[in-house]
């Protein structure tokens, strides 16, 4: 008589199906986890560089900066457009109309939890910003000329980071309400040419060096695709075992 063989249980259905419910939610996570690494990795590495004066970075940051101001002050038109979009874009300024679009997101999708999301999301990339600030340290530009001046520090960018905040999470918040590829790519490229520009606007007036402006932008976007994948792991339904999906 043979000896009896070892046999490995068969997974039942309702152990596929739990795998199968769990791993999507694993991999979003993971995504998140990575996405929010990446951009606090991108994020120090530039505040290290300037902590330590890397000269190819000073130089470059100097001379964006006194170009820029310079071009600025010689056209007045240019220069009152700059100061006007400077004071529109404080993030105080914008939560008003970006409240606005959440609200009726809201009111016409019902989606609480996704409202939320963005609205903590864009809160917490502001007070997050604020903390780098204290963190770096960095003095702001001191031109001959100046033709605006700013309070504060200057690593990173407050006006770039918002904006690239707020404009990511309002498209990742209306994506699903967006039909078309048309109304998807307007919105896309609606949003990146409102941080780009407040990117500019900041090196142009004057008040900020380039690199803070990378900063801001990489901690805004990258900190808003981390929490969305994070928020899409944890909302995501959890079919109960056994169930077809």
């Amino acid at each position: 008589m043979s000896p009896a063989r070892h046999r490995t249980p068969a997974r039942g259905p309702q152990t596929a199906g739990a795998a199968q419910a769990t791993t999507p939610r694993a991999r979003r996570l993971v995504r998140a986890a990575l996405v929010g690494v990446a951009t606090g990795a991108a994020v120090v590495v530039i505040a290290l560089l300037v902590r330590e004066q890397w000269p190819p970075l000073v130089q470059l940051d100097e001379l964006a900066v006194t170009e820029g101001a310079a071009f600025a002050a010689q056209h007045p038109g240019l220069l009152r457009a700059l100061i006007t979009w400077q004071w529109a874009f404080l993030a105080v300024h914008l939560l008003v109309p970006v409240g606005a679009i959440c609200l009726v997101y809201w009111w016409r999708t019902g989606s609480t939890t996704r409202t939320w999301w963005a609205l903590t999301t864009i809160l917490t990339a502001w007070g997050l910003s604020n903390l780098l600030k204290e963190l770096v340290r960095r003095a702001r530009p001191v031109l001959d000329q100046p033709v605006e001046s700013a309070g504060g520090f200057s690593f990173p960018s407050g006006h770039a980071a918002n904006t690239a905040a707020m404009t990511t999470a309002l498209v990742v918040l209306v994506w699903p309400s967006l039909r078309s590829r048309a109304m998807r790519a307007a919105a896309v490229a609606g949003a990146v040419v409102l941080t780009v520009a407040t990117g500019v606007d900041r090196v142009m007036l004057g008040v900020h060096y380039p690199s803070d402006v990378v900063a801001g932008l990489l901690f805004g976007v990258g900190l808003v695709l981390a929490s969305y994948l994070a928020y899409q792991h944890w909302s995501a339904p959890r079919r109960e075992p056994g169930t077809s999906a």
